[in-house]
């Protein structure tokens, strides 16, 4: 995982890999948080959608949810 932390020391995504596949962060759709992980939903240079989940006490990332964008019917909302 590729993040930057910026002026509030907050990490964002912005590369991450999927085994072997690298995948460029080009928006951070959505983010929220909980008391012990940080969720981001983002738009990969693949035009998939993922959700990242980032526990920022460990600095352990997981993908959490993946939206290959290959069927319009199952497709995730990118708002």
């Amino acid at each position: 995982m590729e993040s930057y932390a910026g002026y509030r020391g907050d990490e964002e995504p912005r590369r991450f890999w999927v085994g072997e596949r690298e995948v460029a962060v080009e928006d951070v759709i959505d983010r929220w948080y909980e008391a012990e992980y940080r969720y981001y939903k983002v738009q990969g240079d693949d035009g998939g959608v993922y959700i990242l989940r980032h526990d920022f006490e460990s600095d352990h990332w997981d993908l959490t949810l993946f939206d290959s964008a290959a069927r319009d019917e199952t497709r995730l909302s990118s708002t």
